[in-house]
């Protein structure tokens, strides 16, 4: 499997998870900056459970969720629809492994917009969905923007729960960081090198960009 396949399946698979967790990401910070109710600190916890579990322990939990016999995976496969050991599996395992950190850069964004302006877009008669998107998101773009730069740096180089949730099948569920993995087993350590460098070079841009949105956001602050 050539290095071009395996970056090219690792940043399609990236980027379509920060695509689809970005909604969810962005919805639970603002509830969790925003909102106070029952349990609230049972939803912190378990946003922030894949940061500190292995991530084995994590793809296990995946493996028996969407596994043919799972609870999501058992109705999925009637549909014709497998996860496991497919790309689906790696944009899940990538989506999961990284949603704690869009939820925190998020949440923290948003914490920082004052309350007053959205208090007076609301006296003026704005609705409350249009005081997020008119108001709120605007102010805290850049946070929320650095938050999904992390969580897809986070996913390239995602590789605990994906080798039990998508295998590493060549050519299929193959990503930087389990072939990384396979080319140090079998000594072949020029394309482990090579691979490396991308995973550096792609994480360094990412969380260099982050950086550079907060620092911005800080200094429009101040």
């Amino acid at each position: 499997m050539s290095d071009f396949s395996v970056v090219s399946l690792t940043v399609r698979t990236a980027t379509l998870a920060a695509i689809l967790m970005a909604p969810f990401g962005i919805a639970i910070a603002w509830l969790l900056a925003r909102r106070q109710w029952p349990g609230k600190s049972i939803i912190e916890t378990v946003v922030a459970l894949p940061l500190v579990m292995p991530p084995v322990a994590t793809g296990l939990i995946l493996l028996k969720t969407f596994g043919r016999r799972g609870p999501i995976g058992k109705p999925l496969h009637a549909l014709g629809i497998d996860i496991v050991f497919t790309w689906r599996g790696i944009v899940i395992a990538m989506a999961v492994m990284s949603f704690p950190l869009l939820v925190r850069a998020s949440r923290i964004a948003f914490e920082e917009v004052p309350l007053r302006l959205e208090q007076i877009a609301r006296t003026l008669g704005a609705s409350p969905m249009r005081v997020f998107f008119t108001v709120t998101l605007p102010l805290a773009k850049r946070g929320v923007i650095g938050g999904i730069l992390l969580a897809f740096a986070r996913s390239l180089g995602e590789f605990g729960a994906t080798i039990l949730v998508a295998g590493n099948i060549p050519g299929r569920t193959t990503t930087v960081a389990t072939a990384i993995y396979s080319s140090v087993q079998l000594g072949e350590d020029d394309a482990a090198y090579r691979l490396l460098l991308f995973a550096v070079v792609v994480a360094f841009a990412a969380v260099w960009t982050a950086e550079a949105l907060n620092r911005r956001r800080y200094r429009l602050r101040t």
